[in-house]
């Protein structure tokens, strides 16, 4: 069976549509592009396999309302959330949804180009999981127990999507010395991103506070 080379692409902003479409093409991928998620929906049921880029902002069905109905049609797309803006608990809510990626604008082409070579091989092998829903994965929780208490609280403000200035309030320390700390959580977990980071905790258990 060949790989999967189809890259679909949802975004209400024609700009970013053309650019997203025009970086993957010259590199070989066939894309479809979509306005609307409801355009989406309707199409994919006879699609070919492949991946899904899709803006998490857009007017009607957002990106993770999108996500939602294509598990709920058992419809099996890796799904890449592209935001305009940093959000934690976004990036949380869509990866608990099964999202393999976020990627924030305005994305540098190694970004996309790493994230959907990995969600084709995805595509090609086993159906993508839901994370937060299985067992927790024994390397995930072996790094994460690597973490000192004020790391780990630090962790836990970062899934929270708090800002670093009140982290320092909340845990009555500096912004820097967070700053500090958040870069040994990276660097302790080998999260090369906040994205990487994000799906390393959930896959350990760790569950954002409310």
């Amino acid at each position: 069976m060949p790989s999967p080379n189809f890259i679909y692409i949802v975004d209400d902003d024609e700009a970013v549509r053309q650019s997203l479409a025009t970086l993957l093409e010259a590199v070989g991928y066939n894309v479809r592009s979509f306005a609307e998620a409801e355009l989406f929906l309707e199409a994919a049921a006879s699609l070919p396999p492949g991946c899904l880029i899709a803006d998490v902002r857009m007017p009607g069905i957002d990106g993770l309302e999108l996500q939602r109905r294509l598990h709920d049609r058992a419809l099996r797309f890796p799904v890449i959330i592209v935001t305009g803006h940093a959000d934690v608990p976004l990036a949380v809510r869509a990866m608990k949804a099964g999202a393999l990626d976020i990627i924030e604008k305005p994305f540098t082409a190694p970004a996309i180009l790493t994230s959907v070579r990995a969600a084709l091989a995805q595509s090609a092998s086993e159906p993508p999981q839901s994370a937060g829903h299985d067992a927790a994965d024994p390397e995930a929780v072996a790094k994460i127990a690597q973490l000192s208490p004020r790391e780990r609280e630090v962790l836990a403000g970062l899934l929270a999507g708090l800002p670093n200035k009140t982290m320092a309030y909340d845990l009555s320390i500096s912004p820097r010395t967070v700053e500090i700390h958040r870069a040994r959580v990276m660097d302790k977990t080998s999260s090369r991103s906040l994205s990487e980071l994000i799906r390393l905790a959930l896959a350990a258990g760790l569950q954002p506070r409310a």
